[in-house]
């Protein structure tokens, strides 16, 4: 079992910043890809971005690559998502994810945190 708690949504204005961090506990973390996914109201959970265990590994969704990075604390267990430059589109619920395999499909994802809310005014 993973368990993710997620902090740091909030609202900011377009073009401001916020970073989002994803406290993870349980056994054989090393195992996993941690990742972000997001959900805006009426539209289905999409990917964000994810990184593996030795950060060896990242990968971004277009429409946040070049604003968003994504990096981890594997002495703390903790995923972190730095988002600049934010739109108003950005607006969503933010979760973490935790995945034995490297997916960008929300249905095949493991481990869920309960979501932070970020919200991006014009």
């Amino acid at each position: 079992q993973v368990q993710l708690v997620e902090s740091g949504g909030g609202l900011v204005q377009a073009g401001g910043s916020l970073r989002l961090s994803c406290t993870a506990s349980g056994r054989t973390l090393s195992s996993y890809v941690m990742g972000w996914f997001r959900q805006a109201p009426g539209k289905e959970r999409e990917f964000v971005a994810h990184i593996t265990w030795s950060g060896g590994y990242i990968y971004y969704s277009d429409s946040v690559k070049g604003r968003f990075t994504i990096s981890r604390d594997n002495a703390k267990n903790t995923l972190y998502l730095q988002m600049n430059s934010l739109k108003p589109e950005d607006t969503a619920v933010y979760y973490c994810a935790a995945d034995l395999g490297i997916s960008t499909v929300a249905a095949r994802i493991d481990y869920w945190g309960q979501g932070t809310q970020v919200t991006v005014s014009s």
